[in-house]
């Protein structure tokens, strides 16, 4: 996966914009808008990619630190941001709850490991600190998702021949999908995971969704 990703490195935002029609910078948007950050908090983009969530964050919240991590080193150059590292999303070189915030655009179904990640995720947040996630899901009623599965399918393939060269290069999308969980299914998830006020926002009748989920604050001693 990292070889594919630094082969897509070069036209990885291209192609995201075009499989969204132009609408993924509008779900950045809102995924950014509505996560609760504080004034001067420090906000982790995992899975960066090119850094457009974090690009995104510091000039929606500025004042906010941001770091980025990302398992390819050449997604990390040409996200061009300081304060990046190279990192696998389930073995965090960070500290426990030193971030308010972490974003994950696109990542979730790359993850092998989701479950280690999201204990990750929630062992470097800091106590009411959000989750904030947008990503491909699995339409629910059937017939949808072979539609979707199939279109994702004949969109990769074509891109691929066309910036690459190979119709496979663009197809690990739906390949990655097929397995993967419908939003609904995510939500539950992530309340099963003990996070707080889980909120999804579905487009593209449930193929894509924004996430957002708030990690639990510690119990308070009952002292009588």
């Amino acid at each position: 996966m990292r070889d594919l990703f630094s082969t897509v490195a070069p036209r990885y935002d291209f192609v995201t914009h075009v499989f969204s029609y132009g609408m993924e910078r509008r779900w950045k948007r809102l995924a950014v808008a509505r996560a609760a950050i504080p004034a001067q908090g420090r906000v982790l983009d995992l899975a960066c990619g090119t850094g457009d969530l974090a690009k995104l964050v510091a000039a929606l919240r500025p004042g906010t630190r941001v770091v980025v991590a990302d398992l390819t080193d050449r997604m990390l150059r040409f996200s061009g941001l300081p304060n990046a590292t190279s990192a696998d999303a389930a073995s965090l070189p960070f500290s426990c709850a030193s971030f308010d915030a972490v974003f994950i655009g696109y990542g979730l179904r790359n993850f092998p490991n989701l479950a280690g990640t999201i204990e990750e995720v929630q062992r470097v947040l800091k106590p009411g600190g959000m989750l904030v996630s947008l990503d491909f899901f699995l339409p629910e009623p059937a017939w949808l998702r072979f539609v979707y599965l199939g279109y994702l399918y004949a969109q990769g393939a074509f891109w691929g021949l066309v910036l690459h060269g190979r119709a496979r290069t663009y197809t690990y999308i739906p390949d990655s999908l097929r397995s993967f969980l419908s939003a609904r299914e995510f939500t539950t998830w992530l309340c099963n995971m003990d996070f707080h006020e889980v909120a999804a926002r579905t487009f593209l009748r449930g193929g894509i969704s924004v996430h957002w989920a708030r990690k639990g604050e510690p119990a308070k001693p009952d002292i009588q």
